[in-house]
């Protein structure tokens, strides 16, 4: 069984994937996909998003303020942390920086990734980050704030000293789509060096679908094409990276 340990249900383009979140779901199962973490990446539409996950048993959330959300409004911190309180929260994020659309925010998108990693710190909960051109502040915070159940890097597509560090501050690195991409060639390095106990693979969707469906809406069925590509990368059998992808994802969100 796989896990996508980063969607988006809220965001789904319905048309390419069954007409429902329910379907889409089920299209993803078929393929044996068996968990889903639905990331919150603004407080303000998270209600509406958790009424998704609460109608299905194999659907996680977690509670965050995406860093490109702080070139449209503030963080309300009281707020975030009471819903990093819910049970139903496993993880804290989306959070971190984001230089490459929004270097002119940087100093408020510091202050807010922090509040996030104090949070997650007090909750005792993992934080999930997105970090892009922003690869020394956002380690410095990791090192600064991040608690015990430290976290993951989504999405990662930096270097494999950036990937190093975060290991070795307790982090797991998530890969997308990204990885099957003609010009990701560097990633692909990556990904042959992250010890398999501390990889995961995502989807992402509805965003970065991978190869042959590039340019198409991305859907959580999809993240099996993506771990059937990192394990033919890395030699090993689908079902070696399957089982070791969901082990790291129960472990760090589930405590199991």
């Amino acid at each position: 069984m796989i896990v996508d340990s980063h969607c988006h249900l809220d965001r789904l383009d319905l048309t390419q994937c069954g007409g429902s979140v329910d379907k889409a779901l089920q299209q993803a199962r078929n393929q044996g996909v068996s968990q889903f973490l639905c990331v919150g990446i603004s407080l303000e539409t998270l209600p509406e998003m958790m009424t998704i996950v609460d109608q299905h048993d194999d659907v996680y959330a977690s509670a965050g303020f995406h860093p490109l959300e702080d070139m449209r409004k503030g963080l309300d911190a009281d707020a975030l942390k009471r819903w990093a309180l819910d049970d139903r929260i496993v993880a804290v994020g989306e959070t971190g920086l984001d230089y490459f659309y929004a270097k002119e925010s940087a100093e408020s998108q510091r202050e807010h990734f922090i509040t996030h990693l104090k949070i997650a710190a007090e909750v005792d909960k993992p934080v999930i980050i997105h970090s892009r051109d922003a690869r020394e502040d956002t380690l410095a915070a990791i090192n600064q704030y991040a608690g015990s159940a430290a976290g993951v890097l989504h999405c990662f597509t930096d270097t494999w000293p950036m990937a190093k560090k975060a290991i070795d501050e307790g982090f797991y690195v998530s890969i997308s789509g990204i990885v099957t991409f003609r010009n990701a060639s560097e990633l692909r390095d990556v990904v042959k060096k992250i010890p398999l106990d501390r990889l995961m693979v995502e989807t992402d969707s509805p965003y970065l679908a991978p190869v042959p469906h590039r340019g198409k809406s991305n859907q959580p069925a999809f993240v099996r094409e993506v771990a059937q590509y990192i394990a033919e990368l890395r030699g090993i059998s689908l079902n070696e990276l399957a089982e070791a992808t969901t082990d790291n994802f129960q472990r760090l969100f589930l405590r199991s």
